[in-house]
């Protein structure tokens, strides 16, 4: 099975995270923390960088890792490393993603994640 390497932002600004809905591919309509992956050569803290200019048109400050998620989907094992962030500008553009919402503690787990991304939500809650 191959392993797939990659990075996510966990966005927090006032008490809420930042979630954005897929908008293609197999999973289509689930819900997950933006970033993607990493290429080679590149520190996990610059790929995020990179990964958010390109699907977000922000900036962001990364901060300290909350975890690295391990998780077998049917066709692939993941390696997300996921970074506590924040916005150096405000302005959010959403470049490939269908929809986006800023969740609290309350409305965390109302949107339908990605098995990968659900396993952090008890962390995240306790961040918030």
């Amino acid at each position: 099975m191959k392993t797939i390497e990659v990075v996510a932002a966990i966005i927090i600004r006032n008490g809420e995270v930042f979630a954005t809905q897929r908008g293609y591919g197999e999973w289509h309509g689930w819900w997950e923390f933006p970033g993607g992956k990493m290429e080679k050569g590149e520190s996990p803290q610059e790929a995020l960088k990179r990964e958010i200019r390109e699907e977000l048109d922000a900036e962001i400050e990364v901060g300290d890792l909350l975890e690295t998620v391990e998780w077998d989907y049917p066709t692939f094992h993941l390696t997300m490393h996921c970074f506590v962030c924040s916005l150096v500008s405000e302005s959010l553009h959403l470049n490939e993603h269908e929809a986006a919402a800023w969740l609290s503690k309350d409305t965390l787990r109302s949107v339908k994640w990605l098995p990968a991304d659900e396993g952090l939500l008890d962390k995240i809650a306790e961040v918030l």
